[in-house]
This record gives C-alpha cells, sequence and structure tokens, in this order.
C-alpha cells in the first residue's frame, strides 16, 4: 500500500494546515505502520501506542489522532462526523470491518464491562438488591430505566440483561 498524505483540518488562524506524514494502513489487520524512520519510530515500526483507556493513538504533527477515526478517514476520505464504534468491543482493533459509525447512544450499547462502581456484582446490568435479598437486573432504553426481573444467581441475573439488552437495543453487537 503506499504512503498516505493526511490532512488535519484548518488552523486557529483560519489557514489550512497540512500534516504530511507517511504511514500505512492495512485494513485487514487494522495496523499502522511508519513508511519512513522518524524521530523515536523506524520504518515498518507499529505507529502509535495504546493509551490508558485501551484506544491506540498516532501522533500526526505533533496532533494525537485516535486510529479509529484515522482508520476510518484513509479508508473512506472523510473524517466521522459521529463517534466510532468498535462492534466487538476492542478498542485496539482497528480493522475497518470492526468499525461503524455510531451516534452516542448506539456506541454506548456495546458496553462489554460493569461501571467501576458496580462492586456488588461486577456484571453489566447487575446488581444487589437488599430489599429483596436477590440479584436485580436493569436496563436503560432512552434514558429510562426498565426492569429485568430479581434472580437468585447474579449469572442468571446477566444473561437474563444480555438478552432484553439484545431485543431493545438496536445497535447491540453483544
Amino acid at each position: 500500500m503506499p504512503p498516505v498524505i493526511v490532512t488535519l483540518g484548518p488552523s486557529t488562524n483560519g489557514d489550512s494546515v497540512h500534516y504530511y506524514s507517511l504511514i500505512r494502513y492495512d485494513k485487514d489487520t487494522g495496523d499502522f505502520v511508519w513508511s519512513v524512520s522518524r524521530p523515536g519510530a523506524s520504518a515498518g515500526a507499529i505507529a502509535g501506542s495504546v493509551n490508558k483507556e485501551g484506544y491506540r493513538v498516532i501522533k500526526l504533527g505533533r496532533k494525537p489522532i485516535r486510529a479509529h477515526r484515522l482508520a476510518w478517514f484513509l479508508t473512506f476520505g472523510v473524517w466521522p462526523v459521529a463517534s466510532i464504534d468498535h462492534k466487538n468491543g476492542i478498542r485496539d482493533d482497528n480493522r475497518i470491518s470492526n468499525l461503524r459509525e455510531a451516534d452516542h447512544a448506539t456506541n454506548m450499547q456495546n458496553k462489554r464491562k460493569a461501571m467501576a462502581n458496580n462492586k456488588s456484582s461486577g456484571l453489566l446490568g447487575v446488581t444487589w438488591n437488599k430489599q429483596h435479598q436477590r440479584w436485580q437486573s436493569k436496563i436503560m432504553v432512552n434514558k429510562q430505566a426498565h426492569h429485568v426481573g430479581l434472580f437468585d444467581c447474579p449469572r442468571e441475573a446477566h444473561a437474563a440483561y444480555l438478552n432484553k439488552k439484545r431485543q431493545l437495543h438496536a445497535g447491540c453487537t453483544i
């Protein structure tokens, strides 16, 4: 694949700023590789690094760009307007077949892990109900909480949550 010249949009003074970076993107593997040596990177080396959120970030012209957004641009020739969703939930899997443009709500429907503050079960959609002394499953749809059920086992509650999620969330790929 030939090197790609990347244009990153207007500067603060209104002039168009062009960052010329020689980088190769493989649509089948999702890998970004430097085409030429540069300070801190050799030609053929994997470009960028994985940040603390798990996304690969590549610096072009001193500007950090998330690799999934760059992959979209290099494939389709336009920067994505909406969020880019990783269908399989793996944040550094940047194969174009794994990426889709999605609004924020649809993107959030593909969460695979419980929030850090869910200390009771650690499972998505499952919490301990003190009043009923059972595991409770709830799901949000259009900013409204929907009760899925009460269960004796957290795994049962999680399975019920996932089934309901697949029914109610059009963008769900879990």
